[in-house]
């Protein structure tokens, strides 16, 4: 059963507390058997790869067949139905137009000392996008990975997606196509990120690792930071979801559903002012379970790490889901508007009754690529940020480095930096040699 909490209850925090902490993937063997698989790859590249690939996903390769050729991707695609292409190349007409608008702009500017400072943006030189496989296979999380990396200008975009046992998911493929990357690996795992990361034979290294992935692929992620970039630690799925009694309770049922059926250790969380109306929700979700199709991972999820809240107003809802910080926030009540103004630590929001999760998971626009685990409280979503990096210019002439030098000289003995000092030192006794050297000014 999920948990149910009351917030006017004696004991109320202490629960709330031990849901806020409720560990929901928990493998500390994991992390060795990442650290011997990158040690692998990287000592014997493609020969490790393939091994690796034939022992988790039962399928043999050669540095060959590691990636997709042209034509193995034209023959998959032409597979695709009409209208489930039509409803992806939808999806990514509308994710590039919302992070085209994501595009910072270079700025530059001088100041009353006349120095001229500001910065600009480039993107990385090469990005890797790992598209999860195994228990479900994400066209969309294809799109939400390169099309903010195309969008940013990024040069080399690869694609690593697993295909156990071979089973190719054509609308992958297309929306690699879809999305201007022409490079798709068959492979996943930690091994997939450590020969992104360092390079094999075959594979080329790449400066960002960006996309969800298992506990293996977090693990890996989490190691090679600092050799690449990554955008976040991904953990299970979550959605919380605020709803007065005015809902249709079969509705945030399957909203909440939405995301336990991604797997067993994902987390739903109802918060609501009317607990008559939580109890509703709960008997509905037990119905849906009952036929959902996902109903072996949706139902563990539900009753080991669902919750229902029963708070005595809206107000106290939003400083909840403000301390649980959700992947995903649902506004179902009757002004969402009113109730964003209050909330400040969230993935992603989606306001009233008529707009669902699952509209942010495939064709909203915004990404779906979101923090969990509480992380929402300190960054963000993926965006064309992530493939971006932002450098700062600064160009002093003669008569601004006489203003502001002698400042930096002082600080820079304040800290025993000789040399810093030296540095603007220098600078200054030249400029103060004469008139016949003003002319430079």
């Amino acid at each position: 059963m999920p948990v149910f909490l009351n917030s006017g209850d004696a004991g109320f925090e202490a629960r709330f507390a031990a849901l806020l902490e409720m560990k929901r993937e928990d493998a500390p063997e994991v992390d060795d058997v990442v650290a011997g698989i990158i040690a692998d790859v990287r000592a014997r590249g493609d020969a490790a790869v393939i091994a690796l690939t034939e022992q988790f996903d039962r399928l043999k390769l050669t540095a060959g067949t590691l990636a997709y050729t042209r034509a193995e991707i034209d023959e998959a695609i032409a597979h695709v139905p009409a209208d489930e292409r039509a409803a992806l190349e939808l999806a990514a007409d509308r994710i590039r137009a919302y992070h085209t608008r994501q595009m910072p702009g270079d700025a530059s500017w001088t100041d009353a000392q006349g120095a001229t400072l500001g910065w600009r943006w480039t993107p990385v030189d090469a990005a890797g996008l790992y598209v999860p496989g195994g228990l479900a296979s994400y066209p969309s999380s294809v799109l939400m990975n390169a099309i903010p990396a195309q969008v940013a200008g990024v040069e080399n975009l690869v694609i690593s997606a697993p295909t156990p046992d071979g089973a190719v998911n054509p609308l992958v493929l297309l929306a690699a196509r879809l999305s201007g990357v022409d490079t798709v690996y068959r492979i996943g795992g930690a091994q997939a990120i450590a020969a992104m990361a360092y390079g094999t034979e075959t594979i080329a290294p790449v400066d960002k690792i960006t996309g969800p992935g298992n506990a293996y692929v977090a693990a890996a992620k989490r190691r090679v930071f600092g050799k690449v970039g990554i955008d976040m630690i991904a953990g299970p799925s979550e959605i919380l979801v605020i709803a007065d009694k005015a809902n249709d309770p079969d509705w945030i049922a399957v909203d909440l559903l939405s995301q336990a059926e991604h797997d067993e250790s994902a987390q739903a969380i109802l918060i609501t002012d009317d607990a008559e109306f939580g109890r509703t929700v709960a008997a509905a979700v037990e119905t849906r379970l009952q036929t959902l199709t996902r109903r072996a991972i949706a139902g563990p999820s539900w009753r080991e790490y669902g919750a229902v809240i029963t708070v005595g107003d809206l107000a106290e809802a939003a400083a909840l889901s403000d301390r649980i910080a959700p992947e995903h926030l649902e506004l179902c009540v009757a002004d969402p508007h009113a109730l964003l103004a209050q909330i400040r630590h969230a993935g992603a929001i989606f306001l009233g009754q008529w707009t669902p999760e699952a509209i942010g998971d495939y064709i909203g626009g915004p990404n779906h690529v979101l923090p969990t685990a509480r992380s929402a409280r300190f960054s963000s979503g993926l965006s064309v940020m992530d493939f971006l990096k932002r450098t700062t210019l600064a160009e002093m002439t003669p008569a601004a480095l006489r203003v502001i030098g002698p400042a930096a000289e002082l600080l820079a003995r304040s800290e025993s930096l000789e040399a810093h000092g030296l540095s603007v030192r220098a600078r200054l006794d030249r400029l103060n040699e004469g008139p016949q050297d003003r002319g430079r000014e």
